[in-house]
């Protein structure tokens, strides 16, 4: 069970940041109205949270797709590079699931 590596992904920029930490990002960033008017989504509309919005990104591929790219856009016009959160920090397998 815990014996399944993560595979390392050198082209994928998103590789090692949880979806936690991608969301916490942009609301930091941003305020959950900005969120929903760049991307329309109910969770960031109706009562949002991370929580919430969690469990709805992890459910829905498109709508996360989009959230990584704004996250990845963000990161770009900033000039600084996406951070590599490749830590022992628990956190960091937010997304992975064993099986």
């Amino acid at each position: 069970m815990a014996d399944k590596k993560i595979n390392a992904q050198p082209n994928n920029p998103l590789h090692g940041i949880s979806l936690k930490k991608i969301l916490e990002t942009l609301v930091e960033k941003y305020t959950w109205e900005e969120l929903s008017g760049m991307i329309k989504i109910k969770c960031f509309t109706d009562r949002p949270s991370i929580k919430s919005s969690l469990t709805f990104l992890r459910k829905t591929q498109w709508a996360r797709e989009k959230v990584e790219e704004l996250y990845l856009d963000s990161t770009e016009q900033e000039g600084l590079p996406v951070p590599s959160n490749h830590s022992d920090d628990a956190s960091s397998f937010d997304d992975f699931k064993f099986e």
